[in-house]
């Protein structure tokens, strides 16, 4: 048998995981030092909360997961006799998969018949969920795990996400944007435009004043790169930004009518500590990201 993985940094539910048949790898975050792992230790994730307690000055910070944790993870499955495929977060933004690999060194020796699949998004929070998603559907209706790799080679990078962020604090804290300390600012209501390149990392694209002009530079983004928006499903992803997510979800509609297949999705709060709250992205079909 096949089993699913994927973890919570692609801002993926217990729900949608049972939806799928995915398993959830929990990534931290941690608090004054206490490691909070989600899902685990909580069993729903209260966005509001957690975003208030950044507004109020919280700075979060992340790491990675051990080889010994993977192991944990992963043993089980390959032990039962299952082969795994494990849909993730971008590579090239955390050191964790490291450890994976290393993880993985000892479980081929252990388990030398088990295959582990390996897809990486090449993003964090809501494209990666547009791809868990995808992925998840191909598997239900019947697609292998080769067929599935096939059409990852052919449409992840067709996968375009752009946002913009309220507080550049929390982004200078973390130090997970390229490009950001050049063209930003420290004036009042500059938000950086932000997307996820090719490679898989957060690169900063520009800025705008003032949260209405950033929403119309996002549209102009989908309306120049997008490919059959109309034909794909179109994902809003914000942190804990609600109203601002609405607000774009509207001007979509009225670029592209009233049936478009939008969805809101909740930033998670391992991703969101890099971000910060009040920041709004899309994710759509594109030419190129």
């Amino acid at each position: 048998m096949l089993r699913l993985f994927t973890d919570t940094d692609t801002d993926v539910t217990p729900a949608l995981a049972e939806k799928y048949g995915y398993s959830l790898i929990s990534m931290p975050y941690a608090i004054e030092g206490k490691a909070i792992y989600p899902y685990e230790d909580f069993e729903v994730f209260d966005d509001h909360a957690f975003y208030e307690q950044l507004r109020h000055g919280v700075l979060p910070n992340t790491s990675a997961l051990s080889r010994e944790q993977y192991l944990l993870y992963f043993e089980p499955v390959f032990a039962a006799g299952d082969d795994i495929f494990y849909v993730h977060f971008s590579r090239a933004m955390t050191a964790s998969f490291g450890a994976m690999d290393q993880a993985l060194e000892i479980l081929r020796e252990r388990y030398p018949d088990r295959r582990f699949y390996e897809l990486d998004t090449k993003g964090i929070t809501t494209i990666s969920y547009a791809i868990v998603c995808a992925v998840g559907e191909l598997f239900l209706s019947g697609k292998t795990p080769e067929e599935v790799l096939d059409w990852a080679a052919a449409e992840v990078d067709h996968y375009a996400m752009y946002f913009f962020a309220d507080d550049l604090t929390f982004f200078r804290h973390s130090g997970r944007v390229s490009g950001l300390a050049g063209t930003m600012g420290t004036l009042l209501g500059i938000r950086p435009i932000i997307y996820m390149s090719q490679e898989g990392k957060m690169v900063s694209v520009g800025k705008e004043k003032g949260r209405q002009k950033a929403i119309e530079r996002l549209l102009a983004y989908v309306e120049e790169l997008g490919d059959d928006v109309v034909g794909h499903p179109v994902y809003i992803g914000h942190t804990d930004a609600p109203e601002l997510a609405q607000e774009l979800a509207a001007v979509l509609r009225g670029k592209f009518g009233s049936d478009l297949n939008l969805e809101l999705v909740p930033v998670n709060p391992t991703a969101g500590s890099h971000c910060g709250p009040n920041g709004v992205g899309v994710c759509f079909h594109a030419k190129h990201r």
